[in-house]
């Protein structure tokens, strides 16, 4: 990997996905196929990888994991296959965190690059005014917030160098994709050019809605340190991302988010 996560991980090519060593927990990986996600891509007849990307939802050092269940945190790991899907980059599904019982709310995610070029998607609704648009370019290292009850998708946008990144969730996770397939994808589609750029295109299902391109906020209300994996923060202080569990924690830092 690019940047160093903080855990004792080995990622495997042949299939995509991780093994974990010595001292950490973490479930057998699954894997996306591109079947399972084609109603959110621009064309869903597309040729791509067959596994678009593995995914291992709560991974951990084996001492902290009674602690990550008291606080109801959950780390997860994603590794995309390279390539690309058709026109498109490789990419997750357009999903709303749903509402977690724990909270009965929609809760943020924080997301962390460990290797390739990320762009973080998101929108405000999957209405059909989406509302404030963002894509967010991140590299390794780089921290994204997801706020909660935005739609958002994770883009590799480097076909040649496969992506992999690490993110808080709250343990009773679930996600809504009604919404966003029923207006065929979000608000912007990322189109792969002949040189490998990406180019974006309106998504004709929503009301007009300008995009904003940038690089990640400093996130300095929610005490995030740069160049420090996310993990080992917590490792430092447990109750750092206690905000994903319980959103009302950082409720004035929602109001008029910018990621």
């Amino acid at each position: 990997m690019n940047y160093e996560s903080g855990l004792n991980i080995k990622l495997t090519d042949d299939p995509i996905g991780f093994e974990y060593l010595e001292d950490l927990f973490g479930p057998e990986v699954e894997n996306r196929k591109l079947d399972d996600i084609r109603q959110s891509l621009k064309n869903p007849d597309c040729n791509g990888p067959d596994v678009v990307y593995s995914i291992a939802m709560d991974v951990g050092k084996k001492i902290h994991l009674k602690d990550l269940k008291k606080r109801n945190l959950l780390f997860g790991i994603v590794r995309f296959a390279a390539g690309r899907l058709g026109d498109e980059p490789v990419r997750s599904q357009g999903h709303i965190h749903a509402l977690s019982a724990s909270c009965n709310m929609s809760t943020p995610e924080v997301y962390e690059i460990w290797s390739g070029e990320a762009i973080i998607y998101m929108q405000e609704t999957a209405l059909d005014d989406p509302g404030r648009c963002f894509a967010v370019k991140c590299k390794p290292g780089e921290v994204v917030i997801v706020p909660p009850g935005w739609a958002h998708s994770t883009i590799s946008s480097n076909p040649a160098n496969p992506l992999t990144f690490g993110a808080w969730c709250v343990r009773d996770y679930g996600f809504e994709y009604n919404a966003v397939r029923e207006h065929n994808g979000l608000a912007f589609f990322p189109i792969l050019d002949k040189k490998n750029n990406i180019i974006w295109q309106k998504n004709d299902c929503y009301q007009n809605s300008n995009l904003i391109i940038k690089s990640p906020n400093k996130y300095k209300a929610f005490a995030i340190k740069e160049n420090i994996p996310i993990y080992t923060q917590y490792e430092k202080n447990n109750d750092l991302f206690m905000f994903v569990a319980d959103p009302t924690l950082k409720k004035d830092e929602w109001n008029d988010f910018i990621p």
